[in-house]
């Protein structure tokens, strides 16, 4: 585990996706696969192998939280860092995300300027916690 590249990113909402595509890759330089529901993020993280997972709250079928649980079962991806992206900015929902693990969260809307610079930022922070 080296720097940050390859990023998984789960939202239902296309336009989301697009931004969040242009504020990850284009602007950031990072390697982003993007999937449109929980389901469909189950089926490719193995072949994805992301470092990180930038993970919408809200999805209808399977939300976020089910989807993280799910993610987090599969062997090799119980410690891959996730961070969920919420429109619900208030404290007790960030700090109910961060109590089942997340490593982050971002707010939507975010600004695409800045999104890989606070992903960035996350998953530097994420590694110094867990080295021994």
């Amino acid at each position: 585990m080296g720097m940050l590249k390859n990023i998984l990113h789960v939202d239902d909402d296309p336009d989301i996706r697009e931004i969040a595509l242009i504020a990850l890759e284009t602007v950031s330089g990072f390697s982003v696969v993007q999937c449109s529901s929980g389901q469909e993020a189950l089926n490719c993280v193995e072949e994805v192998q992301p470092d990180l997972i930038l993970l919408d709250v809200m999805m209808p079928d399977m939300d976020g939280e089910q989807t993280f649980q799910s993610i987090q079962k599969i062997k090799g991806f119980d410690s891959t860092p996730v961070i969920f992206v919420t429109a619900k900015a208030h404290e007790e929902a960030i700090s109910a995300l961060l109590q089942k693990g997340a490593a982050g969260v971002v707010t939507k809307p975010f600004d695409p300027m800045t999104l890989g610079e606070q992903v960035q930022a996350i998953w530097t922070r994420t590694r110094a916690e867990r080295q021994p």
